[in-house]
């Protein structure tokens, strides 16, 4: 008996409808993937911290739900109105400083040791000959070029910052619906992965989340870490506000920018006051609390995600460079899973009955 033919057109035409269906979906969500992606990534790292915190509160998921989301709002907005805050009570101060630096005249002859400096010490000792002897408010005409494209740098990361923000509230709220409806989105992501590849698909699905976790973990200890140990810096350096630094540095440890920013400035001003030793301490003191992590992180995600170390450095360094700061979990959680497919690939080349008959 003959069997039906397929109609091939429509089979076609059903696939290039789907197609298009993914496409359109893909890109009606694309505003909101980012978000998506951190809120997933978010609620995947702290679910066992949800549960426990359900336990303790009675039972009730919606109270739990509400702590965990204050507490997200809390990481970001808390040290940032703390800064603004120090920044505002100090603001005559800060002013009074301001003027005081327009009437400084800036030495004729450079610090010995600008000219040692490496690479641009010869340039930055030669310029500051030529305009030695002159006080800051005469070298307006110097500095003005530089100042309008500060200041047009300043106001792209103001509204960057902005953007920013409005960003992390958006992922705040995705992360507390799928903190409420956990269960039932994670029951259709292994139905998905089941359906995909059996039992497999479930064991990478599970993987997923445990290198998610590893990668969190190493994120948060790497930045409290780094955000501490600068502040312990600055703080036997004598730098004014080292708290409000500190807190700075967190956010900014937390974000991947690193607590270079902050350190740098210290170190600048110490050189500046006169505070060479100091200066020269806070630098060596930069250099290891800016460069620590590039070990410190690889290695917690290690402990927590089973991988080997060469992929951890490469999924990190080389996710963060093609897709900036989410990268950091997209480039381990891939290769995780491309890892642990190409094993069970080759485990079962080996449990073939050919390659059981060669080793007979």
């Amino acid at each position: 008996m003959n069997q039906p033919r397929p109609d091939l057109a429509r089979v076609v035409l059903a696939v290039l409808f789907l197609c298009a269906l993914i496409l359109t979906s893909v890109w009606i969500l694309l505003p909101f993937l980012g978000a998506l992606v951190w809120a997933t990534t978010i609620v995947v790292a702290t679910w066992p911290v949800l549960l426990s915190l359900q336990k303790v509160l009675w039972g009730k998921r919606g109270l739990a739900v509400a702590v965990l989301s204050l507490v997200l709002l809390g990481i970001v907005f808390v040290p940032f109105l703390a800064a603004v805050g120090t920044v505002v009570a100090n603001a005559d101060d800060v002013a009074e400083k301001a003027k005081a630096l327009a009437t400084v005249e800036v030495p004729a002859v450079p610090p010995d040791w600008l000219a040692k400096l490496p690479l641009v010490g010869g340039k930055l000792a030669g310029t500051w000959k030529q305009h030695g002897g002159k006080a800051l408010s005469e070298m307006t005409s110097v500095v003005a070029p530089y100042a309008a494209k500060g200041a047009k740098w300043f106001a792209a990361q103001v509204g960057s910052i902005g953007l920013s923000l409005l960003h992390f509230l958006m992922t705040v709220v995705v992360a507390a619906v799928l903190y409420a409806k956990g269960e039932e989105a994670a029951t259709r992501v292994r139905r998905f992965g089941r359906r995909l590849a059996g039992e497999r698909g479930d064991a990478v699905v599970r993987l997923a989340g445990q290198a998610i976790r590893g990668i969190a973990l190493g994120v948060v200890v790497t930045a409290i870490a780094q955000s501490l140990l600068g502040g312990l810096g600055l703080f036997v350096a004598g730098i004014p506000f080292a708290g409000a630094l500190t807190a700075l540095m967190l956010i900014l440890c937390i974000a991947q920018v690193g607590p270079i920013l902050v350190l740098l400035p210290a170190v600048a001003y110490l050189f500046w006051d006169g505070q060479t030793g100091w200066g020269a301490f806070l630098l060596a003191w930069t250099l290891v609390v800016g460069t620590m992590d590039n070990v410190l992180r690889p290695y917690l995600i290690r402990k927590g995600a089973v991988l080997p170390l060469v992929l951890v450095f490469a999924g990190v360094l080389g996710g963060l460079m093609m897709f900036g700061l989410i990268g950091i979990f997209v480039g381990p959680v891939v290769l995780a899973v491309a890892h642990t497919l190409l094993e069970a690939w080759a485990m079962e080349a080996d449990e073939t009955p050919a390659a059981k008959a060669g080793e007979a």
